[in-house]
């Protein structure tokens, strides 16, 4: 955990298949710990064709049940199947707008949003924008996208920068 807070959280990402693979952890982790999802990420990657998405949108039913059985990545089917859904959910922001990048960094005009929390329980769970976002995301079909995920996921790909003002990484 200490790592990825050092090393990642927060670093604005403007990586198609990076921000794929976000999206899909995030909305992995409903229901369980980050740090799982982090011990799983490796299994992730590998299971999930390092997240191209146009590799991961073809996957079939076959794949959906070698997934299932994969120990290397949380096997619920709803969200296996969400992963494929929202490959698609990519190619066709791709096409139309030019990248995933290019689409979710809109929504806060291509700058990161820089808050000045003091504490981390100051936080929110959820704001107007990652709210903005899932309800935009679930018009475009992509599913697993509700306001909080969403919300972990903006700051996990410094769109919003949620370091505390005493934090190392905060200027970053």
């Amino acid at each position: 955990m200490r790592a990825y807070h050092d090393e990642e959280w927060g670093v604005p990402s403007h990586d198609d298949r990076h921000l794929f693979e976000m999206l899909t952890l995030e909305g992995a982790q409903a229901g369980l710990s980050w740090s799982t999802i982090l011990r799983k990420r490796e299994g992730y990657r590998r299971a999930f064709a390092s997240f191209d998405p146009t590799i991961v949108a073809g996957f079939g039913s076959r794949d959906v049940e070698r997934l299932l059985a994969d120990p290397e990545i949380v096997r619920n089917r709803l969200k296996v199947e969400s992963t494929v859904n929202n490959a698609a959910r990519v190619l066709e922001a791709q096409d139309e707008l030019g990248s995933l990048d290019a689409y979710l960094w809109a929504f806060v005009d291509g700058q990161p949003i820089v808050n000045h929390w003091r504490t981390l329980s100051e936080l929110p769970a959820e704001t107007e924008l990652s709210s903005a976002i899932s309800k935009d995301l679930k018009r475009r079909g992509f599913r697993f996208v509700g306001p909080v995920g969403i919300y972990a996921f903006v700051q996990s790909v410094g769109m919003v920068n949620d370091h505390t003002v005493d934090c190392f990484r905060r200027s970053r």
